[in-house]
């Protein structure tokens, strides 16, 4: 029965108190010979009670990201809003480690906003958990 009444209490704090976030993903493209992303996937997932949008716009080659990055940095409206990076695919031979992602997108340089990287992999899943963690925490 404390089963039963624990199951619809969180069912009805989700309904009630949900956190919205959304997240936007540009992927790195480290290769010449990969198509890029021409328009954009949107999804939406649910972890706990945060709700997450999820958009998927565009492929970009590691210095593209970092100018874009900047000039996304400078914009006010964005001013103090945290910052996730993650060096995905690290179950790859070729994939860039995150000392490097780090290095090569200035990501170091950064002083007026949290920011985090993390080593990831959606195939083996790992330290998804902790990104969803990350996410998470900081949906409002």
């Amino acid at each position: 029965m404390a089963y039963l009444f624990s199951g619809l209490l969180n069912w009805l704090r989700g309904l009630f108190f949900a956190k919205h976030l959304e997240v936007t993903i540009v992927g790195l493209q480290f290769s010449e010979d990969v198509v890029p992303t021409v328009a954009f996937n949107l999804r939406q997932v649910r972890k706990g009670n945060v709700v997450m949008k999820i958009w998927d716009v565009a492929r970009a080659s590691v210095p593209t990201a970092a100018s874009e990055l900047q000039s996304l940095l400078a914009v006010p409206a964005l001013a103090g809003v945290p910052l996730l990076v993650l060096a995905n695919k690290n179950d790859l031979p070729e994939a860039m480690g995150v000392d490097d992602l780090i290095s090569e997108m200035a990501l170091d340089k950064i002083t007026n906003r949290p920011v985090s990287c993390y080593s990831t992999s959606n195939k083996t899943k790992h330290n998804l958990d902790i990104v969803l963690a990350w996410l998470s925490q900081r949906a409002h």
